[in-house]
């Protein structure tokens, strides 16, 4: 049991602030929106998409300050790769009104059809991708 605690407490806290995130702002506390919003001068709620940001970024190091080392992170795929499965997530993320912390975890504890059509696209494309890649040999 004590193998998942770290997993299971982290998931608590982000559901956790994307509770207080939506009922303070009556925001979706998706990634790929507050991202996008900074660049939008001007707009309500400016420094409160900032805190929560810098939040994020702050994890790993409280996670030092904490443990004494950093989380590790183990990435097998070369940097090429990353790129473009970055910016095809950025892509969809824009196409689809959202990312998948904005319509997994908020969206679908709203109900939202949008989000759960949408979550399941996420799911079917993630499988058929790891079945695919499997396929030919590529892991």
């Amino acid at each position: 049991m004590t193998d998942y605690l770290p997993a299971l407490m982290g998931g608590a806290l982000i559901g956790l602030s994307a509770a207080l995130y939506l009922l303070l702002t009556g925001r979706v506390a998706g990634i790929s929106g507050l991202v996008g919003r900074l660049f939008q001068p001007g707009r309500p709620g400016l420094s409160l998409n900032l805190a929560f940001l810098i939040g994020l970024l702050a994890g790993p190091i409280l996670y030092l300050a904490l443990s004494g080392a950093w989380p590790q992170v183990r990435i097998e795929a070369s940097p090429w790769l990353l790129g473009l499965a970055g910016l095809l997530v950025g892509f969809g993320s824009r196409m689809g009104s959202g990312c998948t912390s904005g319509h997994g975890v908020v969206g679908l504890a709203r109900l939202s059809g949008r989000s759960i059509v949408a979550v399941l696209t996420f799911m079917a494309t993630a499988i058929m991708t790891v079945f695919l890649m499997r396929l030919g040999g590529v892991s």
